[in-house]
């Protein structure tokens, strides 16, 4: 059985008065959003309402417009604490798919030792791709790429996760089993996740948001009872599935 990822203290973080243009359109002002130090909160809402923008914002990769505040828990910044899952795998297409998984110490000048490499066997188990860690990119599917993506993430380390659709490119059956290597791997983890499933965001969500509108406003947050992965066919799962229907059909 693969090991948890190593200990973390939990970490809360919040966006508040968070504001953005794009192309002379306001995307959203005055949004604020909460995420609770180890839980996972998932992102649901139309597609070009901001999601992946807000996303970015926290990962350092979009600027926001003043008032806009990022803030963590510990009053430390985030840089150097975040594992990010952009929508596209991303791959390298000269590094096989182990070193692929392992970027991460790379990219900082870490050579990975037997414990790094052992972990990250593991995990391209977990999600189906034994026996490929010597294969390139260019050998793999679509999802099969998406998978090596996660696991790559899955590597890191750190106290917040982003993840943007990270199961958007899989079949209903792997989707439903990497849902749940997600939710067991990066237990205690403060993770936002995108996703346009609200199925899939309640099975490993613990708050769910919506935003609708333009400019963007954020929902109360949604709370699933129950410890995750939840179970497909539970009926209370199901009736709140019609509640978060509800709320982006507005």
């Amino acid at each position: 059985m693969m090991a948890q990822m190593p200990a973390i203290p939990p970490l809360s973080v919040t966006v508040s008065q968070a504001r953005l243009t794009y192309g002379g359109t306001l995307l959203f002002s005055d949004l604020t959003l909460d995420l609770p130090a180890g839980r996972t909160t998932c992102l649901l809402g139309p597609s070009g309402v901001g999601k992946t923008t807000l996303l970015r914002i926290l990962a350092g990769l979009a600027e926001p417009e003043p008032p806009t505040c990022v803030a963590t828990g510990d009053g430390q910044p985030l840089a150097g604490r975040i594992a990010y899952m952009a929508q596209q795998d991303l791959l390298l297409p000269w590094l096989t798919v182990l070193d692929n998984v392992l970027l991460g110490d790379r990219l900082r000048h870490r050579r990975p030792d037997a414990a790094r490499v052992e972990r990250a066997r593991a995990l391209l188990d977990r999600v189906g791709l034994a026996g490929r860690e010597r294969d390139r990119p260019a050998a793999l599917s679509g999802g099969q790429r998406q998978r090596v993506a996660l696991a790559r993430t899955l590597m890191e380390d750190k106290p917040l996760v982003l993840m943007d659709e990270p199961f958007s490119a899989l079949d209903a059956i792997t989707r439903l089993r990497l849902q749940e290597t997600a939710a067991e791997t990066l237990a205690g983890r403060t993770v936002l996740m995108v996703t346009h499933d609200p199925l899939e965001a309640l099975r490993i969500g613990d708050r769910l948001h919506v935003m609708t509108g333009r400019p963007a406003v954020m929902g109360s947050a949604l709370e699933p009872s129950g410890p995750v992965p939840r179970r497909v066919d539970d009926p209370g799962l199901l009736a709140l599935q019609a509640e978060l229907l509800r709320r982006l059909a507005e």
